[in-house]
């Protein structure tokens, strides 16, 4: 199998280790720390003391989350498996004749899994149909056997039932030219869609397509793409965070950082929910990855660049970006923004 550098979706920051500003006195012993662990990795915490001053205690945080505390200088090993994916801020409160000192320093916690990578010849294309070329695609899901599908750009962007063996539209609301349309997802009967700079959601009749909510989003963000399990509606910003919110107040209740074991996978765009797991576009990238809901692990990528040489070259044609699983079919329908063909494929 061809290797695929995951390395090329997004670059590694770099996290230079820092002291208290306030006072040369104490600082995090920093000689043996890494800028880069893994969960299965464990990180002796100290005091570089250098003029030996007494020292009561120390308590260390992660993220402003209090980690322990250690009596005197003793070392504070801190086991990483807890912790989530990302970079951890790690602060030490240095307690010393009365007073408090901060010191503080960083290190970035990746995933310890390698991603399976699976390229051309580990999927098959079981069936091509037609997609409508003008469709700016941001969301595609299956519901009651009917393909509904979000698409995007002002003044063009649509919510629409599809018959996706025909390629043919058989319903479709447009959205007011201010709203940049984004993902979508079916949930208990009602269709919930982003849209993306405009921080704000709409919920529809699944059946009828009426409009009956608007949603305002739980924090300044941009709203990309949108998936369900059986408790959470499920989103991504652009980032290499997702979220996980409850779908009747539409605030969020957790969130999960989205790394490989080199790197955080950015740009997460259109999100499907499939047998447990989460696949995501990546914005500008023929890729998808398969992501661990619990802790973000990148479990699997998968190349689908050949399929985006097989649609219709014209001027329009933009990135790969639409994913929807078929339950009746237990198979998987992928196209793109302005592609006028989609693909059934199944993982061999």
């Amino acid at each position: 199998m061809r290797k695929f550098n995951l390395l090329i979706l997004t670059s590694l920051s770099a996290f230079l280790f820092n002291c208290s500003e306030t006072k040369d006195l104490f600082s995090i012993a920093t000689k043996d720390l890494k800028q880069v662990y893994k969960p299965n990795e464990s990180v002796n915490l100290s005091i570089e003391n250098i003029e030996n001053a007494k020292i009561d205690s120390v308590i260390y945080f992660s993220n402003d989350i209090k980690l322990g505390k250690s009596t005197d200088n003793a070392i504070f090993i801190l086991k990483l498996d807890k912790l989530q994916f990302g970079v951890q801020e790690i602060k030490a409160i240095v307690h010393s004749n009365g007073e408090k000192i901060a010191c503080v320093t960083s290190f970035e916690l990746v995933s310890n899994i390698s991603p399976k990578l699976y390229e051309t010849k580990d999927y098959a294309i079981l069936n091509t149909y037609n997609h409508d070329i003008n469709a700016y695609t941001q969301g595609l899901e299956f519901y009651k056997g009917i393909l509904y599908e979000g698409t995007g750009q002002n003044g063009e962007s649509t919510l629409r039932k599809t018959d996706y063996k025909s390629g043919k539209v058989s319903t479709s609301v447009p959205l007011s030219p201010d709203y940049f349309g984004e993902g979508i997802t079916v949930f208990n009967g009602k269709i919930y869609q982003l849209t993306w700079k405009n921080k704000i959601g709409f919920i529809y009749n699944a059946a009828t397509l009426v409009q009956e909510k608007t949603f305002d989003y739980f924090s300044d963000i941009e709203g990309w793409g949108l998936t369900h399990n059986d408790k959470h509606l499920i989103m991504s910003d652009g980032t290499n965070k997702i979220y996980f919110l409850n779908p009747e107040t539409q605030k969020m209740e957790r969130f999960i950082n989205v790394y490989s074991d080199t790197n955080a996978i950015t740009e997460l765009n259109e999100l499907e929910w499939i047998d447990g797991k989460i696949w995501a576009n990546i914005y500008q990238k023929d890729v998808i990855v398969i992501i661990n809901p619990e802790n973000g692990a990148v479990e699997s990528a998968i190349d689908f660049s050949e399929l985006k040489k097989t649609v219709k070259q014209h001027p329009e044609i933009d990135v790969l970006n639409g994913i929807a699983y078929n339950p009746s079919t237990k198979t998987v329908f992928i196209t793109g923004k302005n592609w006028d063909k989609m693909f059934e494929i199944k993982l061999k």
